[in-house]
């Protein structure tokens, strides 16, 4: 027979508003009582009623995800974190796909689901200030990915991409690399990202007194292994490079791939760094050495910001700058492979 919330209160010695409390993670309770309920609700297997308390709340339980390619690992493991932290407060997560398409994510906060989610973690690509300051739909809603102008009226969770683009650079004019490209530069005007990560990578050339040669600047219009491997055969038809930053660890495989069919080796002819810090960077050959933005932070972050919001905070917009961490491997390594 199924617990219920009055076993767990018997069983803990407690109220059933207490057990209730524990269980939806309110904070005025002390850590000695919700250590007995959570015991509790372990030895009894309790799992609440979901469908009972959304009834009484009001509430679907449910939040959705709208992110541009879920192709680009980033973003499926970013939602996969975003679950994870969902789920740890009882939520299900609706997840989309929007393509950067803009007519999609205009639908995306037009409000198109609002009768099924309760809030809406979004990360834009299309989108303009305007588009997000004109929105008529009122479900909860916090930004991902590079805030939308200076003023976009919502909570914001990402990382500094000019400083972290910055590190990579100088990671690699530290190694002794003077001939240092830029692979995933874009000239599409939502190309926000490619733009910060451009000027940092410049940004740190100008520190270490490297002229920015247009030359060792790749465009790639998807950031994905083809594009990488498109792109980093361009920069070898002049002088290659003897390092090359790219803008995502998806065009970093593609690079690494026309770079050994090519003849080259990594890192010893050119050193190769990404960002992203996806799985499959770790498993290449040689191990990608990359920027890692926080993938973990960034989702219990946004998560956090829309529980805030969904539990009646009201203010000015919040931003939270999570850490980004270089991740030195292989593909940069100063110690040679035979």
């Amino acid at each position: 027979m199924r617990a219920r919330l009055k076993d767990v209160a018997e069983r803990a010695g407690v109220s059933i508003k207490t057990v209730s409390n524990v269980v939806n993670g309110h904070p005025h309770v002390s850590a000695a009582t919700r250590e007995r309920v959570e015991a509790a609700i372990a030895e009894l297997s309790y799992r609440p009623n979901l469908s009972a308390r959304n009834l009484r709340s009001g509430r679907s339980g449910v939040v959705a995800l709208a992110v541009p390619d879920l192709d680009n690992p980033y973003f499926a493991e970013l939602a996969t974190r975003v679950i994870s932290a969902a789920g740890q407060r009882g939520w299900t997560v609706l997840v989309d796909q929007t393509q950067g398409d803009p007519d999609k994510e205009r639908l995306v906060v037009g409000g198109s689901r609002s009768h099924l989610i309760d809030g809406l973690l979004f990360s834009p690509l299309a989108l303009t200030q305007r588009d997000l300051t004109g929105r008529e739909d009122r479900t909860p809603m916090v930004l991902l990915g590079e805030r939308v102008g200076r003023r976009a009226p919502y909570d914001h969770a990402g990382i500094d991409n000019v400083a972290a683009a910055r590190a990579a650079t100088l990671h690699l004019a530290e190694r002794g690399r003077r001939r240092i490209a830029a692979l995933g530069a874009q000239r599409a005007p939502s190309a926000a990202t490619a733009r910060l990560r451009l000027k940092g990578y410049r940004q740190a050339l100008a520190a270490c007194g490297l002229a920015a040669d247009p030359s060792l600047i790749a465009h790639a219009p998807a950031w994905h292994r083809t594009g990488g491997a498109e792109a980093m055969a361009a920069l070898l038809k002049a002088d290659a490079p003897d390092a090359v930053f790219c803008f995502n660890d998806a065009l970093a495989l593609g690079a690494l791939r026309t770079l050994l069919s090519r003849g080259y080796r990594v890192p010893q002819d050119v050193m190769v760094m990404g960002f992203d810090d996806i799985e499959d960077g770790r498993f290449a050959t040689p191990s990608l050495s990359t920027v890692s933005p926080g993938k973990a932070l960034i989702a219990e972050s946004a998560v956090s910001l829309l529980a805030d919001r969904l539990a009646g905070a009201t203010g000015e917009p919040r931003e939270v700058r999570v850490p980004h961490r270089l991740t030195p491997r292989e593909s940069s390594s100063s110690g040679a492979f035979p």
